[in-house]
C-alpha cells in the first residue's frame, strides 16, 4: 500500500463517524426547541454564506486549472470554514424558531420541493465527499484527490447555489 494512501487510514473512521454522526444530531436538534432566542436574523446570512461558496468553489475551480495550488487551497479552505459556519447558523436557527411553511402553489411548490429534497440528500452525501477529497489532498495523493474532486465539485456546487435558491423561495413566508 503506498505512503500516502496509508496516511489516509486513521482519517477514513473519523470521516465516516462524522459523516454519520452530523447528520444524526443535526436531525435531532431540529426537535429541540430553546425559547427566547431570536436568531430571526440568520437565514439571510447562511444563504449568504452558501452563495460566497459557490463562488469560491469556482474560483478555486479555477485557480487550480491555472496550476496555482496555493490560492486553490486557500480557497477551498475558506469554503470548508464557511460550510461549519452555516452549518451551526442553520442548527441555532432552527432551534430557536418555528419552522416556515412555503406558501406557492401549483409548478412552483412542486419545484421548491424538488429542490429541497435534492438539497437536502446531496447536502448529507458532500458531508464524507468534502472530508475524504480534502484528506487526500492533505496526504498529497493528488491523482486520487482529483478523481473524488470531480465528483464533490459538482455536488457541492448544487448544494450551495440550491441553498440560495431555497432560501429565495422559502423568504417571502418568513414571519
Amino acid at each position: 500500500m503506498p505512503n500516502n494512501v496509508k496516511n489516509q487510514e486513521p482519517y477514513q473512521k473519523l470521516i465516516i463517524a462524522l459523516s454519520i454522526v452530523i447528520p444524526l444530531t443535526v436531525a435531532i436538534l431540529f426537535k429541540v426547541k430553546i425559547e427566547g432566542f431570536d436568531f430571526s436574523f440568520l437565514p439571510p446570512i447562511y444563504a449568504s454564506i452558501n452563495g460566497v461558496t459557490s463562488i469560491l468553489l469556482l474560483l478555486a475551480l479555477i485557480a487550480i486549472k491555472n496550476g496555482n495550488r496555493r490560492v486553490h487551497e486557500t480557497i477551498m479552505k475558506v469554503c470548508i470554514a464557511l460550510s461549519a459556519a452555516f452549518l451551526v447558523m442553520y442548527v441555532a436557527y432552527h432551534m430557536t424558531s418555528d419552522p416556515t411553511a412555503f406558501g406557492g402553489d401549483g409548478f412552483v411548490k412542486y419545484t421548491y420541493y424538488f429542490i429541497l429534497i435534492t438539497h437536502i440528500i446531496l447536502s448529507i452525501a458532500v458531508i464524507p465527499l468534502v472530508m475524504f477529497t480534502f484528506v487526500r489532498a492533505l496526504s498529497q495523493n493528488f491523482d486520487r484527490h482529483r478523481k473524488l474532486a470531480k465528483i464533490t465539485f459538482p455536488i457541492w456546487l448544487y448544494v450551495a447555489i440550491t441553498g440560495v435558491v431555497v432560501y429565495l423561495m422559502i423568504s417571502p413566508y418568513y414571519k
